[in-house]
Formats: structure tokens, C-alpha cells, sequence
């Protein structure tokens, strides 16, 4: 059984940063390509990044390009967001997902697994 755990949300003041963590469970850790997500209030779940399976490749969503990295640890099972110059707007609760196969998708049905979320508030 697979389990994710994310951590790191809180509260932050619009312009600062905040870094994500999840830590799975999962044996061949690297042989999953890994996603975040998030959903805010009243909206549907929208993809922010994806990371393959070496970590090699990174893909955004238009609307944390250059603001947000993902990356992960293989070594330590871990996958983190680095999130900076936080906006109002990138208030929601933050998924982490992993996909069985390895290839990543921007698309939610492609994840197998899903963390319990963490949330993520900033302020104006």
C-alpha cells in the first residue's frame, strides 16, 4: 500500500515562500513519475508540476512558471515544490500524486496514488 504524506504548508504574506515536502511509501520510488496539485476553495483540482521518474525533466502550469520548482530525492523517497514569490491566487490545498508507469501527465486520472493534502494560505 502506498501512502503519501505531504507537509509544509502554512500562512505567508504575498511575496515570500514557502517549500513542500511529500514522503511516500513506496518501493521503486524512482520508478514513478511524480505530480502536485492543488484546490482552491470552490474550484476544481488544477495540475502545478510534474517530475519524471530521474528527476531530469519538470513541467509546469503557466501560472507558477518561474515562480515554482519541483524536484525529489530518490535516496530519501521524497519529492518537494519550492514555492516563491507566493500570490493570493496560489491559495488552496497542495496534492502530491504518483503515477505508476513513470511518464508524467498534467491530467488527474493519471495518478494513481494521492496525499491527504497540504494547505497553503497567502495573505495580501
Amino acid at each position: 500500500q502506498v501512502q503519501l504524506v505531504e507537509s509544509g504548508g502554512g500562512l505567508v504574506q504575498a511575496g515570500g515562500s514557502l517549500r513542500l515536502s511529500c514522503a511516500a511509501s513506496a518501493r521503486a520510488f524512482s520508478s514513478y513519475a511524480m505530480g502536485w496539485f492543488r484546490q482552491a476553495p470552490g474550484k476544481g483540482r488544477e495540475f502545478v508540476a510534474a517530475i519524471s521518474r530521474s528527476g531530469s525533466s519538470t513541467y509546469y502550469a503557466d501560472s507558477v512558471k518561474g515562480r515554482f520548482t519541483i524536484s525529489r530525492d530518490n535516496a530519501n523517497n521524497t519529492v518537494y515544490l519550492q514555492m516563491n514569490s507566493l500570490k493570493p491566487e496560489d491559495t488552496a490545498l497542495y496534492y502530491c500524486a504518483m503515477r505508476l508507469g513513470g511518464l508524467w501527465s498534467r491530467r488527474e486520472s493519471d495518478y494513481n496514488y494521492w496525499g491527504q493534502g497540504t494547505q497553503v494560505t497567502v495573505s495580501s
